[in-house]
């Protein structure tokens, strides 16, 4: 495994991005009346991840606020798990694009889970130079296709 420069780079970020970005897209074909209920909501928790994720890289001088905040996006991971099984029962998405919501919060949830118990690999040291990103990294970031 690479050295993560910011997180931008790290794996669970990008599965995260990827999960809320097909939550967009799916959402999309909800009822309006569902605007500011389910689709809010799945929306909101599915987008929460990779924010919670942010946060976490900026506490890596600490291992419990790291822990936290990566248990806040595991949290946040949870909820979007349970707004598809909503979507599901009340039959907006069909029970494949349900597991397929499933498989990749699962996903998410198992490398958050490997990150808390080793979050020693990410914390300690001496953050004090590389602690702030460098503003031309997320330039960069957004200029790939992730």
């Amino acid at each position: 495994m690479s050295y993560a420069r910011s997180f931008t780079d790290l794996e669970v970020y990008k599965r995260s991005r990827a999960l809320r970005r097909e939550v967009f897209s799916l959402s999309k074909r909800f009822p309006k009346d569902e605007a500011w209920s389910l689709t809010s909501q799945w929306r909101r928790a599915s987008r929460s991840i990779g924010a919670q994720i942010a946060e976490a890289w900026a506490k890596r001088r600490y291992t419990k606020h790291f822990i936290s905040k990566l248990s806040d996006a595991d949290g946040e991971n949870l909820e979007t798990q349970h707004w598809t099984i909503v979507a599901y029962d009340d039959g907006y998405i069909t029970r494949d694009e349900a597991q397929h919501f499933g498989r990749l919060s699962k996903e998410v949830g198992k490398m958050l889970g490997e990150m808390m118990n080793n979050a020693d690999t990410f914390c300690g040291g001496d953050f004090t130079s590389i602690l702030r990103e460098d503003p031309e990294d997320v330039l960069d970031f957004l200029n790939t296709e992730n």
